[in-house]
């Protein structure tokens, strides 16, 4: 079996920073602008998923895909909120369950619905298989149970809140011992329909991004609908694939995103990984597709170092939407965005 992990130091920081410079420098830039993503679909599990056809992407997938165990579907809210003019939208990193998401929800408007698009959640438990197979793949473990009874999965925390909870693995957090993955989830006050998940052209890591409908009445009486999404792209290559050229990676993943989200409304929250922040293609290529994205806050969200995550939106006429990084990281090694998307 391989492992792999993602341990970070501020000196691996230093290094891959100066690498990428060096790479970035080097690189043709038009070589990026080659690369579209030919993806899949079929529906599993009542989802909609994508996948890459290109085979030597689908191989490697399938080693990962087979050590974590099967989507969280969950409808636990009240539906009081369909009637509203106002959502609360936070994008955030939890670090595999060490982000206090209970404690951070305390902190939001009380009378107004909410959607979470997280990154790095944790699920816990028989589903995740207690037997892998010879050659699979799985990630090193962080957080989790292993990081202390402060660290809550997923299930627990949508339990906690009374959210809809959507949530699909990425990967195995750790080893045969291990009965835990992680990936991306989305907790809402709002029905969530028209599951989708699409595998990420394979980088480093398997990746899953993950999108689902909302929709209500503006107190105006107006149908609204949306679409919300939450993704969570590599951070840097893999040794065999030759660990820099990190940015032209994360473009590739970030566009196979735009390719199945499609045109309509939709709000994205992702972890992109963004090592050059505002500057990186990944980043560049994703606003333009989202038009009303307005960054007025541009403080580093990831240990105070780097601008790792990020909000689009892409909305219908006269709806807004703003946001700001929060002011504390709430035990995650990321801070929170929160914003308020506004349905007139």
């Amino acid at each position: 079996m391989r492992t792999h992990d993602r341990e970070w130091s501020l000196l691996s920081l230093c290094l891959f920073a100066l690498l990428s410079v060096l790479t970035a420098a080097c690189a043709p830039i038009h070589t990026v602008t080659q690369v579209t993503a030919e993806l899949r679909g079929e529906n599993l599990h009542g989802i909609s998923w994508f996948s890459p056809t290109v085979a030597a992407d689908a191989s490697v997938l399938a080693r990962w895909r087979d050590a974590v165990g099967p989507p969280v579907i969950g409808s636990t809210a009240s539906p009081i909120h369909t009637t509203t003019d106002k959502i609360t939208v936070v994008s955030w990193n939890i670090a595999n369950g060490q982000g206090d998401v209970v404690r951070f929800a305390r902190t939001l408007p009380v009378d107004t619905p909410v959607v979470m698009l997280l990154q790095e959640a944790y699920r816990a438990g028989t589903e995740v298989p207690s037997r892998l197979k010879a050659d699979a793949s799985f990630a090193g473990r962080l957080g989790g149970a292993s990081a202390g009874p402060h660290c809550q999965e997923i299930e627990t925390i949508a339990a906690a809140l009374g959210l809809n909870i959507y949530y699909v693995p990425s990967m195995r957090n750790g080893g045969g011992s291990s009965d835990e993955d992680r990936g991306n989830a989305i907790l809402s006050s709002f029905p969530l329909t028209d599951l989708i998940a699409v595998e990420l052209p394979f980088e480093r890591q398997r990746r899953v991004a993950i999108a689902a409908t909302m929709q209500g009445m503006s107190a105006a009486g107006k149908p609204w609908q949306v679409r919300v999404a939450s993704a969570h792209l590599d951070n840097m290559r893999s040794l065999r694939r030759g660990i820099i050229g990190g940015e032209y990676g994360r473009t590739r993943q970030a566009r196979a995103i735009r390719q199945v989200l499609g045109d309509g409304p939709t709000v994205l929250g992702a972890d992109l990984n963004t090592w050059f922040g505002f500057s990186e293609k990944a980043y560049i290529e994703t606003a333009r597709a989202f038009p009303q994205t307005r960054v007025t806050d541009t403080r580093a969200t990831f240990m105070g170092l780097l601008r790792l995550d990020h909000l689009f939106f892409r909305l219908a006429p006269e709806w807004q939407g703003t946001f700001r990084r929060a002011d504390d990281r709430f035990g995650s090694d990321h801070y929170p965005l929160v914003g308020t998307l506004i349905l007139p």
